[in-house]
């Protein structure tokens, strides 16, 4: 791969993709249907210093993402936050849409500046764009109308904060988006569940946690081709449980199994399940069950 193009400033993209000078150096937002992309930038990786938020209506071809693509087969947004690696890999990119560009200087002052980071939706991976209905699409597009025509009027006193409180509340609309698409596409990611299990049972049953350690939500994560809090918010919503607690009740679940089934020791099954030490595994057992592994042992056995 070829080094990243960093692109430290709007005014710098701005120029890059032939759009008129920002108004504001901080914040911009433009009509797709006025970029025009060198054929040199076609195929080429990015880092851009700011936020990106943009809606697009078609695209012909893929917009990479870290180490997949997002989906615009129905249209939709796409949420990027600064240094995250973005690639054009298509010779045809007329699309219509608008994108939003916002330097994280001028979030510096806010609370936003810091809420920002912890939505989820700026680090989604592979096939993830938010899709909206046409209900939806009208909601976005008033709430950037707005920004745009405050962008447009003579900056005052007020002027920031009177957008901050805009792209406030696009990011609560985006996010309450976010949670009805986890809802009505449960249905595709009902078998995520069924992966998750097979991933696990695998791994347990050639005993990789001998020379691996713990299962993680990292390593679920990439070998489903998510995010890892993509992958965590999705399975809260289907199951009201993070992927670490998921983890968590498979490693108890297969813990019970060795030690009603098989004569290893506690020590034993805790190197098998991947804990480095016993005494972590019987915290977790204890703090999951209220019973310390013996315990359930000499219980079960009892019963």
């Amino acid at each position: 791969m070829n080094n990243p193009i960093k692109v430290n400033s709007i005014s710098q993209l701005h120029e890059m993709l032939n759009f008129a000078k920002p108004v504001h150096p901080l914040i911009s937002i433009n009509d797709n249907a006025n970029m025009v992309v060198d054929e040199n930038l076609l195929n080429q990786h990015f880092l851009f210093n700011f936020y990106k938020i943009s809606y697009k209506k078609t695209l012909k071809g893929k917009i990479g993402y870290g180490q997949g693509y997002y989906d615009f087969d129905e249209g939709g947004m796409v949420f990027t936050a600064p240094n995250q690696l973005i690639s054009t890999t298509s010779d045809d990119m007329e699309y219509e849409g608008l994108t939003m560009l916002i330097h994280p200087d001028f979030l510096r002052n806010y609370s936003l500046g810091t809420r920002i980071k912890s939505l989820g939706f700026f680090s989604y991976a592979a096939n993830e764009a938010l899709f909206l209905s046409d209900k939806e699409k009208q909601t976005i597009f008033s709430v950037f109308d707005n920004i745009k025509e405050e962008l447009n009027n003579t900056i005052d006193d007020f002027s920031q904060d009177v957008i901050i409180s805009h792209i406030e509340v696009l990011l609560n609309y985006s996010n309450r988006f976010y949670k009805r698409q986890f809802i009505t596409r449960k249905a595709v990611n009902n078998d995520l569940l069924s992966k998750i299990e097979e991933l696990l049972n695998v791994y347990f049953e050639k005993e990789q946690g001998l020379n691996k350690g713990l299962p993680t939500v990292d390593y679920l994560a990439t070998e489903l081709s998510l995010s890892s809090r993509y992958l965590s918010d999705m399975l809260r919503s289907l199951t009201g449980q993070n992927a670490q607690q998921l983890i968590h009740e498979k490693l108890i679940e297969k813990a019970k199994d060795y030690l009603t089934t098989t004569q290893l020791s506690v020590a034993e099954i805790a190197y098998q399940l991947g804990f480095e030490h016993p005494q972590s595994f019987n915290k977790l057992f204890k703090n999951k069950t209220n019973q310390t592994p013996v315990q359930f042992k000499q219980g079960f056995y009892h019963n």
